[in-house]
C-alpha cells in the first residue's frame, strides 16, 4: 500500500510527478479513495479534466463512445478542429469509420495468427538474450525489451533489421514529447507552435511520415501480406479509401505503439521480478505458471497511463456533473490497482488468477488491436530467460520517462550469473 498523498498535493497535470515510480500510485491511490471522477486543472492553454479511478468507472466510459467520444483526440492536447482533422488516427475514431479502419488490419493480429508467429518469436527471443548475456552487465531496456520487440515489429511491417534503432529513436522523440532527454521540442514550448499539425508536435512524425510513404510506393499494387501492404492495397468496407493523411498516422501509430507499450511492459516485469525474487523463483520453480503470470505482469505494469475521452453532451458519472465539451481521462493505470477489483493490488504476485485488468481497454470498441501479439511476446521472453538465471539484481539507478501518458522506463543497468 503506497504512504498516503493529501488530496491537495495530487496534480496529475505535472510531468514531474510521474518520475519516481511512486508518487503517481501515491496521488491514483487517493483519488479512487477520496475523489474517484476528480477534476484536475491544468496550466494555460488547457482547460483541465476529469480523472476517472475507478475500474468500474473507466470500464463504463470506456465502452460508451456515444457519450464518450474519442473524436475530439485521446491525449490531454487540446486541439483545433483544422488539428484534429490532419493529426486523426485510428485512435481518434469511432463507430463505423473506427471499425472498418480497424479491420484493415485486424486479420494479422487475430489470436490464430499471432500463434504462426511463435516459433519465430522463440528464435528472435534466443538470438536477443544470447547477445545481452553474453556479458554479465548490461541495460535489460536496451539489449532486451527494446530490442525483441522492435524485431518483431519490423517483420510485420518487412523493413530491414537494421532499420530498428531508427525505429527505436522515433518512438522514443515522439511518445517522449515531454521528457528533455527524448524530445526534439517539447510540447507547448513556444518552439513547439510551429509542429501544432505533428502528432504529439514532434519533428520526428516527419522523418516516419517519410519512410512510410517510400515503403507505401513501393508496395502499392502489390501482393505483399506486411501491414504496409495491408494498408495500401486494400479499401476500408465502409467505402471510404485511406487518404495519405489518413495513412501516415496509421503507419506512425504501429511504429509507435508496436514498440513502446511492449517494450515497458516488459520492462517492469523485469524490475518487479527482481524486486520481488520470491516471485522469480517461483516461476523458476515452475515454467507452466508464466502463460497466467503474463496477465498480472500487464497488470503490474500499467505501460500507458491513460487516455482521454470527450463529453458529447451533458452527464453524469461519479456523482460529478460532466458537461458537454469536457475532457474525461481514463487512468487505466489506476484501475489496475482498485482494491474493489484486485486483492490486495500492490501485490505482484506471478499466481494470481482472474486478473480482470483494462491494460487493453477492457471490452471496448478501442481493445488494443495487438493485445494478443502483446501477451505472446512476453510470455516467449520470459519463459526463455528466466530459467537461463541464477541470479539477476539492479546496478544502478532506473530513471522513468518524464510523461504522465507513458508509463516508462529509460534504463535497467543489471548484472547476471547464469546457470
Amino acid at each position: 500500500m503506497p504512504e498516503h498523498l493529501p488530496l491537495a498535493d495530487v496534480n496529475l497535470a505535472d510531468p514531474d510527478k510521474f518520475l519516481d515510480g511512486e508518487t503517481p500510485w501515491r496521488m491514483l491511490d487517493t483519488l479512487r479513495r477520496e475523489d474517484p471522477v476528480h477534476w484536475q486543472p491544468e496550466p494555460a492553454p488547457q482547460s483541465g479534466f476529469w480523472a476517472v479511478t475507478r475500474h468500474a468507472d473507466i470500464v463504463r466510459v470506456d465502452r460508451d463512445p456515444e457519450t464518450y467520444t474519442s473524436t475530439r483526440f485521446t491525449n490531454l492536447e487540446e486541439l483545433e478542429d483544422d488539428q484534429i482533422a490532419v493529426r486523426r488516427s485510428l485512435l481518434e475514431t469511432d463507430g463505423l469509420r473506427h471499425q472498418a479502419m480497424r479491420r484493415l488490419l485486424q486479420k494479422p493480429f487475430t489470436p490464430r495468427a499471432v500463434a504462426a508467429y511463435g516459433e519465430f518469436l522463440r528464435v528472435l527471443t534466443r538470438r536477443t538474450l544470447d547477445a545481452a548475456l553474453a556479458r554479465s552487465s548490461f541495460d535489460f531496456v536496451q539489449e532486451v525489451s527494446a530490442d525483441f520487440p522492435i524485431n518483431v515489429l519490423a517483420r510485420m511491417l518487412d523493413v530491414p533489421a537494421d532499420d530498428t534503432q531508427q525505429l527505436i529513436d522515433w518512438g522514443n522523440r515522439i511518445i517522449g514529447n515531454t521528457d528533455p532527454d527524448y524530445a526534439d521540442v517539447l510540447l507547448h514550448s513556444e518552439e513547439s507552435e510551429q509542429y501544432r499539425n505533428l502528432p504529439f508536435r514532434s519533428p520526428a512524425s516527419l522523418e516516419v511520415f517519410a519512410y512510410g510513404r517510400k515503403l507505401a510506393a513501393e508496395r502499392k499494387g502489390g501482393t505483399g501480406t506486411d501491414l504496409v501492404s495491408l494498408l495500401v492495397n486494400q479499401t476500408p468496407k465502409d467505402g471510404v479509401p485511406l487518404t495519405p493523411t489518413d495513412f501516415d498516422n496509421y503507419f506512425l501509430l504501429l511504429v509507435v505503439a508496436g514498440n513502446e507499450t511492449t517494450r515497458h511492459a516488459i520492462s517492469h516485469t523485469m524490475l518487479a521480478l527482481i524486486q520481488h525474487p520470491d516471485q522469480l523463483a517461483v516461476l523458476q520453480a515452475d515454467p507452466t505458471l508464466i502463460p497466467g503470470a503474463v496477465e498480472e505482469f500487464l497488470r503490474w505494469a500499467s505501460p500507458v497511463y491513460h487516455f482521454r475521452r470527450t463529453a458529447t453532451r451533458d452527464t453524469e458519472l461519479g456523482g460529478k456533473h460532466i458537461k458537454e465539451g469536457d475532457k474525461v481521462v481514463l487512468w487505466f493505470a489506476s484501475g489496475n490497482r482498485d482494491e474493489t477489483v484486485f486483492a490486495h493490488p500492490y501485490d505482484f504476485d506471478v499466481t494470481r488468477t482472474n486478473i480482470d485488468h483494462v491494460t487493453f481497454g477492457k471490452g471496448s470498441p478501442h481493445f488494443c488491436l495487438g493485445n494478443s501479439l502483446a501477451r505472446l511476446e512476453i510470455q516467449i521472453l520470459f519463459e526463455e530467460l528466466l530459467p537461463r538465471l541464477s541470479s539477476i539484481h539492479l546496478t544502478g539507478e532506473v530513471p522513468r520517462v518524464r510523461s504522465n501518458f507513458v508509463n516508462g522506463i529509460k534504463r535497467l543497468p543489471v548484472e547476471v550469473v547464469l546457470r
